[in-house]
C-alpha cells in the first residue's frame, strides 16, 4: 500500500512540474524543443548515445565482477540498453534498472547481491556526478553560486549538519559490523561489497574512468541541445546550468525521467539572465536527444520478447485412441445342478451269541 501510495506522489510531482510550465510559459517552449532539431543532432546523440552504454555497461561489468559475480560485456550491453529504453518509456525512470537487477540476480542464482551490483554502479555515476558538479556550482559564476553566497550562513548550517549525519551514521555502522546479529552481518556484507565493488584496486579506477567518461557525454548531448535550441552562451556559462539539470534528474518525482530537469532548467536560465523559455526548450531538446540514444532498446526488447515466445512450448490436445472392446458374449442361462444327497447308510452289528446247552461253556 505504502509503495503503492509513493509511486503514484512521484508521479504526481512530475506532473505537476510540467503542468506548472504549461501554464507560466505555454506550450511554446515545449513544441520549439521539438522543432530545432534536426537530424544532425539526431545522429550525433545516438552516437554520444552509444558510446556512454558502452562505458556505463563496463562500470555495471567492474562492480559485478568485484562482488564476485560474472557478467559479460556483451549481455551487459544489452542488458543496459533495455535499461536505459524501459527508464525512458515508463514512469518512474528506474523499472528498467529494476528489471536488469532481477535479471542478473536471477541469472547467477543471487538476487540480493544483483540488485545490489546494481545500486552500487547507479550510486557510482551519482557520486562522481555529485563531486564535479559542487566543484563547478561553487567556483563558476551562476544563480547557484548567488544563491550560495546571499545565503552562506543557512548552506553552512546545512552543511555541517549534513556532514555530522553522515559521521554518525558510519560510526553506527562501524560498531555494528562487529556484532553478530543479523544487522551486523549484513552490515559488514555491504561494507565488503562496497570495498570490493567501487574501491578496490581491480574495479576502482575503472569505475572512475568511465563515470567521469558517461558525465562527459551526458553534457555532451546537453550541449548540442542548447545550440540547437539557438543559445549562444559559452560553455562556462552552461556548464553550472546543465550540471544542475542534470542533478535535478536524480530527484525521485517525474514521469519517465520528465518533470525536475525541466523546472530546474527554466528556473536556472531565466534567474541566470538568459530566456527561461530557452532554458525550457533546451530541456525538452535534451529529453527528446537521451530518449533517440536510448531507442537501440526497443529493438533489444523485441528480439528477447520474440525469441521467448517461440521458446514457449506450445499446448496442443492430445488425441487418445481407444480400441474398441467387443462386447462380452451372452451366454444362456443354464440350470443349476444340484447334486442330490447322498443317503445315509446306518451300519448295524450282529453279534452271535453261542448256543446254550445248559452246562458250562467250553
Amino acid at each position: 500500500m505504502k509503495r503503492s501510495i509513493w509511486a503514484w506522489l512521484r508521479l504526481l510531482g512530475g506532473a505537476a512540474i510540467l503542468a506548472l510550465l504549461l501554464w507560466r510559459l505555454g506550450t511554446g517552449a515545449f513544441v520549439d524543443g521539438l522543432r530545432v532539431l534536426d537530424a544532425g543532432a539526431l545522429v550525433t546523440a545516438l552516437g554520444i548515445g552509444a558510446a556512454t552504454t558502452v562505458l556505463s555497461a563496463w562500470r555495471w561489468c567492474l562492480v559485478a565482477r568485484g562482488m564476485g559475480m560474472r557478467l559479460p560485456l556483451r549481455d551487459a550491453i544489452a542488458d543496459y540498453y533495455q535499461a536505459l529504453f524501459l527508464n525512458a518509456a515508463l514512469p518512474g525512470g528506474i523499472l528498467g534498472d529494476v528489471g536488469r537487477a532481477v535479471r542478473h540476480g536471477r541469472d547467477e542464482g543471487d538476487l540480493g547481491r544483483g540488485v545490489r551490483a546494481v545500486f552500487l554502479e547507479r550510486t557510482a555515476g551519482q557520486l562522481v556526478l555529485l563531486a564535479v558538479g559542487a566543484i563547478v556550482l561553487l567556483t563558476v559564476p551562476s544563480p547557484v553560486l548567488t544563491l550560495i553566497q546571499s545565503n552562506g550562513a543557512g548552506i553552512a548550517v546545512t552543511a555541517l549538519t549534513v556532514a555530522v549525519a553522515g559521521g554518525l551514521v558510519l560510526l553506527v555502522l562501524r560498531r555494528l559490523r562487529r556484532g553478530r546479529s543479523r544487522a551486523a552481518g549484513a552490515a559488514r556484507t555491504g561494507l565488503a561489497e562496497i570495498r570490493s565493488g567501487l574501491f578496490s584496486r581491480q574495479s576502482g579506477p575503472g569505475v572512475l574512468i568511465a563515470s567521469a567518461a558517461v558525465l562527459a557525454g551526458h553534457l555532451a548531448t546537453f550541449l548540442i541541445a542548447a545550440r540547437a535550441a539557438g543559445s549562444a552562451a559559452s560553455l562556462l556559462q552552461l556548464a553550472p546550468l546543465l550540471l544542475l539539470a542534470l542533478l535535478a534528474m536524480g530527484l525521485p518525482i517525474n514521469v519517465g525521467g520528465w518533470g525536475p530537469r525541466e523546472g530546474v532548467m527554466a528556473w536556472a536560465f531565466g534567474a541566470a539572465g538568459l530566456s527561461a523559455a530557452q532554458g525550457l526548450t533546451i530541456a525538452v531538446a535534451y529529453g527528446i536527444l537521451a530518449f533517440v540514444a536510448a531507442a537501440p532498446g526497443a529493438a533489444i526488447v523485441l528480439v528477447r520478447v520474440v525469441a521467448r515466445l517461440r521458446a514457449k512450448p506450445v499446448s496442443t490436445p492430445r488425441l487418445t485412441v481407444v480400441a474398441p472392446v467387443s462386447p462380452a458374449p451372452v451366454m444362456a442361462a443354464q440350470p443349476l445342478h444340484v447334486p442330490a444327497p447322498i443317503p445315509l447308510v446306518r451300519r448295524t452289528t450282529v453279534v452271535r451269541r453261542p448256543a446254550y446247552s445248559g452246562g458250562v461253556a467250553a
